[in-house]
């Protein structure tokens, strides 16, 4: 081969023209590290102060476990001190860390609220001021953060902290997390599903291609099969199944009161739950219980698990003295467990067990469910201040119904 022909093989820098060198190309590429805090709070009252007191340097009263940050947390108050060289001069409030995990960076606040209204609370925050070494950071399950001097006792028992034996204290957390992200090539806004209202909106228009209707107490309901059968398996097999009805028009549905299937059916169309008070036509908190506990009845009936879950949530929040007794019972006939575990903690409380023998829920308990009486007095025998109580009550109060000095509070039995 000729060197002209060689030199044509190639181009001025050299590379060969048959198998060109690639020309590197600068790629720039960026990302974004964000750390931030993940933040909640907890309010802890701690009632009977002066009976806390003298427990021991070193022992403590726990708040209820919360989460906050994906751990679990607790404070811990002692009356007498943490540390024996105080001699029991101080009291002490830590926040600790309930659940496993290392290294959790976190930031505390602990609050002794000011019970006079003058808005004087005691602070201890690192939310507030420059921290030099970042996050305090909590090693193992079991560590804690706060201060062993956190007020004087004498103090304290003087000032506006304590009211009414009671102190009540706020604590913040906030879970130190970092991530990184890249750069977005798009930005979308996408409304929230709206499928909810569709469905809906096919329950308020019953004129329209509703193929199935119910009658209860009088009144009647149109639906859709479909929509039922897919949503309970309970109507699947009414509606489908081998020994389905014959007539959907006019089924009649029994033990159930009118508005609590209409409520039953807006779950099912809606998948959340009416507004009580506007559905009933009613006012008052107890319209809101009687209508949950009833719901939930008809829930377990119609194997609407998340509905009865709902209502189980609900009647934990709403538990109270008048009501309480007719809900333990239906807890422990539809087997809501964490219902059942709310309301006898609730009635073993020695100012709320006096009240709740009173009612007549109370009586409708020992009639339909006798069992939960040694399931209550288990319950009140594990507070620790059942000794008082047992000897205001005679021993057989609690299995027997007799009358205790004071008025009884009427119920309306479900």
């Amino acid at each position: 081969m000729s060197d002209a022909i060689v030199a044509g093989l190639f181009n001025r820098d050299g590379s060969n023209i048959l198998n060109p060198i690639p020309k590197l190309m600068s790629v720039q590429t960026e990302s974004t590290s964000a750390t931030n805090t993940v933040n909640g709070q907890h309010h802890f009252k701690i009632t009977g102060y002066t009976l806390a007191k003298g427990m021991g340097i070193g022992k403590y009263i726990p708040s209820d476990t919360f989460t906050v940050g994906g751990y679990t947390w607790a404070v811990y108050f002692y009356p007498d001190g943490k540390s024996q060289e105080d001699d029991a001069q101080y009291v002490s409030l830590f926040i600790a860390l309930a659940s496993e995990g290392s290294d959790v960076r976190a930031l505390f606040e602990l609050t002794l609220l000011d019970q006079s209204g003058k808005n004087q609370h005691k602070v201890h925050s690192h939310f507030v001021r420059n921290l030099q070494d970042g996050p305090y950071s909590l090693k193992y399950r079991g560590s804690m953060w706060g201060y062993k001097r956190f007020y004087k006792r004498t103090a304290l028992e003087a000032s506006d902290y304590l009211k009414d034996d009671c102190l009540s204290v706020k604590c913040s957390v906030g879970v130190v997390r970092s991530n990184t992200e890249g750069p977005k090539t798009y930005s979308l806004s996408i409304p929230p599903s709206n499928i909810g209202q569709h469905f809906g909106q096919l329950l308020e228009n019953v004129n329209v291609t509703t193929d199935v209707s119910f009658i209860v107490d009088g009144e009647t309901f149109a639906a859709h099969k479909l929509i039922l059968a897919t949503r309970s398996p309970v109507f699947r097999a009414q509606l489908f199944g081998p020994l389905r009805v014959k007539n959907t028009i006019g089924i009649n549905v029994e033990d159930i009161d009118a508005p609590v299937f209409k409520a039953l059916l807006h779950f099912i169309y809606w998948d959340r739950l009416p507004d009580m008070e506007e559905l009933t036509g009613l006012n008052g908190k107890w319209v809101s219980t009687l209508m949950a506990q009833h719901l939930l009845a008809a829930a377990d009936r119609y194997a609407l698990d998340r509905l009865k879950l709902l209502c189980e949530s609900k009647l934990c929040e709403e538990v109270a003295i008048n009501m309480v007794a007719t809900t333990l019972v239906l807890a422990e006939q539809h087997h809501c467990f964490h219902l059942k575990a709310v309301c006898l903690k609730f009635i073993a409380m020695p100012e709320n067990l006096r009240a709740v023998i009173q009612t007549d829920g109370f009586d409708y308990l020992k009639i339909s469910c006798p069992f939960l009486l040694i399931e209550l007095l288990e319950h009140v025998a594990s507070i620790g201040e059942h000794s008082a109580i047992f000897s205001t009550y005679p021993n057989n109060a609690l299995l027997s119904g007799n009358e205790i000095n004071g008025r009884r509070v009427k119920q309306r039995l479900l």
